[in-house]
């Protein structure tokens, strides 16, 4: 009886480990088909390609890459962050950085030129109308001194002015009141004190008058003074153009002949790059060195700041006044100022770090496995970094250069 009972237990036993052996065996293989049958592949450009099994993109070629179902455990592989747009999130591995909240300093480089500085320019103006007959200056640029012979001009008017003055001397000289109207009138057709009391002395009519220069100057044209050509050959030297008005030219009462301009006292303008004319002051140290001589430096200060921007390179200007009696400073000489500007607390990105779109800035933020575009706003430029006005903080870490995940194919969004 023992015995029977002993093999029956046996019996039985074989019988539950073979069916758990099965039963494992069948759980196994379950898991599998049903691991195999969640797995499908997409491609990472192309989210809207889905496929059953490995491959390539049909449409770009790219190897295909496993995506998790929505039923099975996310791992911590998760490749989701592939199946973003590529225009908003840049996978890879790059450097990285972070803004800096600091101090800098900066030495502005200014490009400049020498100009004329026309509050000193003076105007020679016909009085009266009449016709030239004599020039004693002939071309643009010629240098002229105070009291020296402009031209000799024949005026009718000044002639008819002469003979009734005579005419007073000579019958009513007790009429003082009229004798001094007409020397005032005679004055301001340009004739001089000492010519006036030759005419009253002599009583012989000149109907020719010599305008003098009132100051010391160069000669510069006016709009209707353009270089003239002389026969087939065309003036192309500024300094030897001849001047449009000849002798027997006629002219007009009022109008404008020469224009002498001074060189004793020049301007030096300065071109300022948007952006750093805050930075520049009135009365702040300017270094100044030519192109002549480079290593010559003259050490000046800003005199004036223009608030409009030139419309053409989006500039604005200063001016510095140069004392140039030695002609150290010829027209049209280049200059370079140089101007330390003062310290600027503020957030600062390096210019490396950020890509610019025409009229917006991006950066590109780490988060996770890639780098994301974010829009931010920037200020001024010294040294090579950006000042940061808006978009991200010091403790974002953003791709220290945004020119590596630029894909030249493509644009770039932001949110």
């Amino acid at each position: 009886m023992n015995k029977y009972l002993k093999y029956s237990l046996l019996t039985i036993a074989f019988v539950l480990v073979g069916f758990a052996v099965y039963y494992f065996v069948e759980k196994v293989n379950n898991s599998a088909t049903n691991k195999h049958q969640e797995a499908v592949y997409t491609c990472s450009m192309h989210p809207e390609i889905i496929r059953n099994e490995p491959g390539n993109c049909p449409i770009c070629g790219m190897v295909l890459v496993k995506k998790v179902s929505e039923n099975q455990a996310v791992e911590s592989h998760s490749i989701e962050h592939l199946l973003k747009p590529t225009d908003r999130f840049v996978v890879g591995s790059f450097q990285t950085t972070t803004a800096k909240d600091t101090i800098l300093y900066s030495t502005v480089n200014l490009p400049g030129i020498v100009d004329y500085d026309p509050n000193s320019a003076v105007n020679i103006a016909a009085r009266i109308s009449g016709r030239i007959e004599k020039m004693y200056v002939h071309y643009k640029f010629q240098k002229v001194t105070k009291g020296q012979k402009l031209f000799d001009l024949y005026s009718p008017e000044l002639l008819t002015e002469q003979h009734n003055f005579i005419y007073i001397v000579s019958n009513d000289s007790e009429n003082t009141a009229i004798l001094k109207a007409l020397k005032q009138k005679l004055a301001l057709y340009g004739m001089s004190s000492s010519q006036i009391n030759s005419l009253a002395t002599a009583k012989r009519v000149n109907p020719v008058i010599t305008i003098y220069s009132p100051s010391t100057g160069i000669v510069d044209g006016t709009d209707s003074m353009v270089p003239s050509s002389v026969g087939n050959m065309q003036n192309t030297t500024n300094t030897t153009s001849v001047l449009n008005l000849k002798e027997g030219d006629y002219i007009s009462k009022n109008k404008v002949v020469f224009k002498l301009v001074n060189t004793n006292k020049v301007w030096g303008i300065f071109n300022v790059i948007q952006g750093y004319n805050s930075l520049i002051k009135i009365n702040q140290p300017i270094h100044i060195s030519s192109e002549l001589d480079t290593d010559a430096i003259i050490n000046a200060k800003v005199n004036f700041i223009e608030t409009q921007l030139d419309p053409t390179d989006k500039t604005n200007r200063i001016r510095v006044y140069l004392n140039n009696e030695n002609l150290q400073f010829p027209i049209g000489l280049r200059l370079q100022g140089k101007v330390q500007t003062n310290s600027v607390k503020g957030i600062w990105l390096k210019k490396q770090s950020l890509v610019s779109l025409g009229n917006k800035k991006v950066v590109f933020i780490k988060k996770g496995n890639g780098f994301q575009t974010t829009l931010i706003k920037t200020g001024i430029e010294i040294n090579g970094f950006v000042q940061l006005i808006e978009g991200i903080s010091v403790q974002d870490t953003i791709a220290d250069n945004a020119q590596y995940l630029i894909d030249s194919g493509s644009f770039i969004k932001t949110k």
